[in-house]
């Protein structure tokens, strides 16, 4: 059994992380400075640079308010941006969590605002670690997978390893998410084949057409230069080896951000926008698809990566894979597993599957992941514009 904080609303987290969220890119020094003086590891930066409003944003950072891993908020306005705050602090109530809110304009500008945010900090705090204690089962985990930085590795040693520990947690019960659309194209018809009804199987078609169009609307695509240098030839070719992430279990439905799947199974998360095309590339960085996959409820997110990536996130701990073998020499001590040694003929898929297995039941349990050891807590929000996800989406949970 894992070691967990029972949440009022009746999910269980990993974590009890304290989030400092900004709501406006006038507010991100005052709530960086505060978390920067609170000088805890459980105490982290999040927040939203916009100042006009997107209803993307705002049930993306409720989905993090409310956040399993999540044990208390502290919301940091200016005063003057869209953002409904007062919105945000009641899904955190109502959840259970304590938060507390500061106006800068009202409280009386910068220094006053972060002595007041300390304050506000160790109040949540105490409150948070009241949190009760339990204990949660594979079943009850949401695991996340994301590649970045690929190389001509990636599709060979540790997507395919992550892939043969997704079959193993989805065969204990688990709920897996992989993604992303984008870097799924020409796989679409092989996702169709795998969905657990025909109607979702015609909707994974849609959603890689979707990107598809979306991207050659705006005159670029998901293969980019570093790409290439590491020897990926093709989009066919990067795609294939993104999807091997998925394993082989059937896909049970399609989740957008911040959506929640509703039962256990092996989800895709559609990261494209609906609509025209309008807010540029999808995802400006990895962690901006990381935040996405946190929304959706992961608890933990697996990351791998052959050119080398060291970067981790805020709420959920992130667990970096290296495809390479000469990469993972040279970025040892930011890596969790070295799946490289698949291609040095010193381990089989099976093995390295196993380790990740291992290596994110270990985490999970409490064992820190290598970039939260590192202290790596990025976080990303941007614009974006989604339609509710249709019942054909979702097939199990109309059958319930």
């Amino acid at each position: 059994m894992i070691p967990a904080w029972q949440r009022k609303d009746g999910r269980k987290g990993i974590r009890n992380v304290v989030a400092v969220c900004y709501l406006v890119e006038c507010a991100h020094h005052v709530a960086r400075r505060i978390v920067d003086k609170a000088d805890r590891t459980d105490v982290q930066l999040i927040g939203f640079p916009g100042c006009y409003p997107n209803s993307y944003a705002d049930k993306m950072m409720k989905a993090i308010a409310a956040h399993p891993n999540l044990g208390g908020l502290v919301i940091v306005s200016l005063g003057c941006e869209s953002f409904n705050r007062e919105g945000l602090a009641r899904v955190a109530e109502a959840s259970g969590r304590p938060v507390e809110t500061l106006v800068i304009q009202e409280v009386g500008g910068t220094a006053a605002t972060i002595e007041a945010g300390l304050a506000a900090v160790s109040r949540v705090r105490a409150e948070a670690d009241k949190a009760e204690r339990t204990t949660m089962a594979v079943d009850e985990l949401v695991i996340g997978t994301i590649c970045g930085g690929s190389d001509g590795t990636s599709g060979i040693t540790a997507n395919p390893a992550v892939g043969r520990a997704f079959d193993r947690f989805v065969d204990e019960g688990a709920t897996c998410i992989f993604e992303e659309t984008g870097e799924l194209v020409g796989c679409e018809a092989i996702m169709a084949d795998r969905a657990v009804t025909p109607e979702l199987g015609r909707e994974l078609m849609a959603s890689v057409q979707k990107a598809e169009r979306y991207y050659t609307i705006m005159g670029f695509g998901s293969f980019a230069p570093g790409n290439a240098e590491g020897g990926l030839t093709t989009q066919e070719e990067k795609s294939m080896g993104a999807y091997s992430k998925s394993g082989s279990s059937p896909i049970s439905g399609i989740v957008r951000p911040a959506e929640i799947p509703p039962s256990n199974g092996l989800y895709l998360l559609d990261v494209v926008p609906d609509g025209e095309p309008r807010f540029g590339f999808p995802n400006i960085s990895d962690n901006a698809e990381i935040v996405e996959l946190i929304a959706c409820g992961s608890h933990v997110v697996l990351f791998t990566t052959g050119r080398g990536s060291v970067v981790g996130s805020a709420i959920s701990p992130v667990i970096k894979i290296c495809a390479n073998p000469d990469t993972a020499r040279r970025l040892a001590a930011d890596m969790d597993v070295n799946a490289g040694r698949i291609l040095d003929g010193e381990a089989t898929l099976d093995a390295v599957g196993t380790e990740i297995y291992e290596r994110t039941l270990a985490v999970a349990g409490g064992e820190p992941s290598v970039s939260e050891a590192l202290g790596h807590q990025e976080f990303i929000l941007t614009y974006k514009s989604f339609e509710p996800t249709g019942p054909a989406c979702l097939p199990r949970a109309r059958a319930a």
